[in-house]
């Protein structure tokens, strides 16, 4: 089977120099529990850290034309199929903005996401009948519901100082200490309301769900934004605030309707999924109806990356930075819920980026400068022993060819 790999190159202080090809078995295996090799550039790229295929139209093939983050300078890069094992770049890069790390296409072929984590952009751009984007938009920026700027609260939202009191007093003096110190007034209120502006907004990844629905994640202010894509770019829904300094990354929508998001800065998982509004007609609004720790062996100052299901979306992967760790959670329930399963050696330093194909899970090492394969058990959903390795220089995503 043959992957795609993005990368980081001179520019980002990495090895790559454009973006490879992997193979796992033989170039037309369907499975990829075969051993792995790199075998070079099939297009020559500055640091292609996030790479995303066209779908496929009636003019284009899917994989036709895949689509590069450039993410050192701020642009998306589309880039045509010219050979079995060679691209060239399809029209000029489009600016998208600082630090652009991923790039989403919309199902139809019609548009792309640019995510952005330096600057916070969250930027669509238009694709011709060709795959050639242009046109960017962008869209509304976010704002840090823990900020200065944010909303005031509305009547009938809790007061967390009124609740503070009433819990220390019910607690007594014993126990008064262990309740959150919401109505104590800051010491220094300039310098608090200083270090609230100073949180950056860092857009981190577009997903498209059904109904013609985006969500992005802003992993610098925690919030998960939704979205009506149209014609004319972005339109903002509502936005889902999850707890400060947990850093929402990257997404998996599941097929039961409920959308997973893994944390980078808090380790965590959270189950968000729509409802109906209680009073009235209108649009579904989301909501935190679960999450979990990722499992009680990660460690002080690890970051989450990816996040993966299952083919059979019972089971939840995410990929564990600093430790070195892959994260088993098992879906519970309509999908509401999940749990932690098991945390394993990643077999790789710095799991960037990983992918599951049937049984096999890969793993990009962007610090180790390698490729590593892992069983999966299909009972237990748990990844076992590395499989097979190759040195990649500093691989941060890996693309199926399908």
């Amino acid at each position: 089977m043959k992957f795609w790999l993005g990368g980081y190159t001179a520019d980002m202080g990495g090895n790559a120099t454009g973006i490879g090809m992997l193979l796992a078995g033989a170039a037309d295996d369907a499975s990829a529990g075969g051993p792995l090799a790199y075998t070079g550039d099939v297009a020559a790229a500055d640091s292609p850290s996030w790479l995303a295929p066209h779908p496929g139209s009636p003019s284009l093939s899917r994989g036709d034309v895949v689509y590069a983050a450039l993410e050192d300078r701020q642009q998306v890069q589309a880039f045509r199929r010219t050979g079995e094992t060679t691209f060239a770049p399809l029209g000029d890069p489009v600016a998208a903005g600082e630090a652009v790390c991923h790039v989403a296409v919309a199902p139809d072929g019609g548009s792309l996401i640019a995510s952005c984590w330096g600057d916070g952009r969250v930027v669509r751009m238009s694709l011709d009948a060709a795959g050639r984007p242009s046109s960017p938009v962008l869209a509304p920026a976010a704002v840090d519901p823990y900020g200065p700027e944010a909303p005031a609260a509305e009547a009938g939202d809790l007061d967390l100082a009124a609740a503070a009191r009433a819990l220390r007093e019910a607690a007594g003096d014993e126990y008064a200490h262990l309740v959150p110190d919401h109505d104590r007034p800051d010491a220094e209120p300039a310098a608090a309301e200083d270090a609230a502006s100073a949180r950056p907004s860092r857009a981190h990844e577009a997903v498209f769900l059904p109904g013609g629905l985006v969500a992005t994640t802003d992993l610098g202010y925690d919030v998960v934004r939704f979205w009506r894509a149209g014609q004319s770019g972005l339109r903002p829904l509502q936005q889902v605030t999850l707890p400060k300094g947990s850093g929402p990354r990257h997404m998996v929508w599941h097929p039961s309707g409920h959308l997973y998001v893994v944390t980078e800065l808090s380790c965590e998982l959270f189950v968000l999924a729509p409802a109906a509004p209680s009073r009235g007609s209108g649009p579904e609004v989301w909501h935190v109806v679960g999450g979990s720790p990722l499992g009680a062996g990660t460690l002080p100052g690890d970051s989450t990356a990816e996040l993966a299901a299952s083919r059979d979306g019972e089971f939840l992967y995410a990929g564990v930075r600093g430790s070195n760790t892959i994260a088993t959670l098992r879906v519970r329930g309509a999908g509401e819920s999940v749990a932690p399963v098991a945390l394993v050696d990643a077999g790789v330093d710095w799991p960037r980026h990983h992918v599951v194909v049937r049984d096999t899970l890969l793993v990009a090492g962007q610090f180790s400068d390698e490729v590593a394969s892992l069983t999966l058990d299909l009972r237990t959903g748990v990844p076992g022993r590395v499989r097979h390795r190759t040195p990649v220089p500093s691989p941060t995503c890996l693309l199926p060819v399908l």
